[in-house]
């Protein structure tokens, strides 16, 4: 019998995860050693515009995304892509591109080359569960999450706008529901799993990002979850390192501990936590996993 081809991915970190969100970065690493998978990073690349860019340039961020696809050409796999923001972008600029022809050229006069965006753009998530497979994930778990209640935060820019990331359905997805049902963790039901944290607003409007963010942290608390699972640093700055603050303001107790879902896949999978990058957030994650003795 031919051994099965290893599967390899080129990788778009994005400037988040070389910075504030490490932790991503570090757990998405582990994560893909842990099932075998190969990841490489797309060398030279740079910042894709994140969310504000084309606010200000349509053009510049589209280019800025061309660019970079086109550099992930020479990396061997599909693009792999962790966070939320990079995905959305990455994903319009190839469907712009795509569909637009004037765009197209503006494009292509800007990067002085082809507008050559083919390469496919995949989340982590959907490499989880349609590349690997749900059922390859659950005969790789050595740590069930067992006893463990998440409320799977999806935001605003995994699954929006329809036509643009195909994730997953845009309004009731259940991609990040059904890896934590193969690691034995139990997704809860909630109401602001869709929600928007205030994103970037972090730092231009903070008393939005409060607002909004306490909403998010209290329904998931109402729905009795032991922490929140997300797939973007911005969601993530939000919800922990804001979260002593949302208290006080709110006069409420949260505690609530945020994970990147490569995180909490990885661990499942028999990573050690200290590999994870526990130690980097506010929120330390630590108690609860000790209590429910996943660590």
């Amino acid at each position: 019998m031919t051994p099965k081809k290893r599967l390899n991915y080129s990788y778009y970190p994005g400037c988040s995860l070389h910075a504030s969100g490490r932790e991503y970065d570090i757990s998405t690493r582990a994560l893909f050693k842990a099932l075998g998978l190969g990841l490489k990073e797309v060398p030279d690349w740079f910042c894709c515009g994140a969310t504000p860019a084309h606010n200000v340039d349509e053009l510049l961020s589209l280019s800025l995304c061309a660019k970079n696809l086109k550099m992930a050409e020479e990396v061997e796999g599909d693009l792999a892509v962790a966070c939320a923001a990079c995905f959305s972008r990455l994903k319009h600029a190839q469907h712009k591109i795509t569909h637009d022809e004037t765009r197209r050229r503006q494009v292509e006069t800007a990067i002085d080359g082809p507008a050559d965006v083919k390469k496919p753009v995949k989340h982590i998530l959907e490499i989880l569960a349609r590349e690997v497979g749900l059922a390859k994930l659950e005969e790789n778990v050595k740590k069930p999450l067992l006893g463990l209640k998440v409320a799977c935060y999806y935001g605003c820019l995994l699954t929006r706008p329809p036509e643009v990331p195909e994730l997953d359905d845009c309004e009731d997805p259940s991609i990040m529901e059904d890896i934590l049902r193969a690691l034995g963790a139990e997704p809860v039901q909630w109401s602001h799993r869709m929600e928007c944290c205030g994103a970037n607003f972090t730092l231009s409007r903070p008393g939005v990002v409060m607002k909004l963010s306490n909403a998010i942290l209290d329904s998931a608390q109402f729905a009795k979850a032991d922490c929140i699972m997300v797939a973007c640093p911005l969601c993530h700055g939000n919800l922990d390192i804001r979260q002593e603050s949302i208290e006080n303001k709110n006069q409420a107790s949260y505690e609530l501990p945020i994970f990147y879902f490569t995180q909490l896949v990885a661990l499942a999978l028999g990573v050690p936590s200290t590999d994870l990058g526990f130690d980097s957030v506010i929120i330390d994650p630590r108690p609860l996993l000790r209590e429910k003795q996943l660590i």
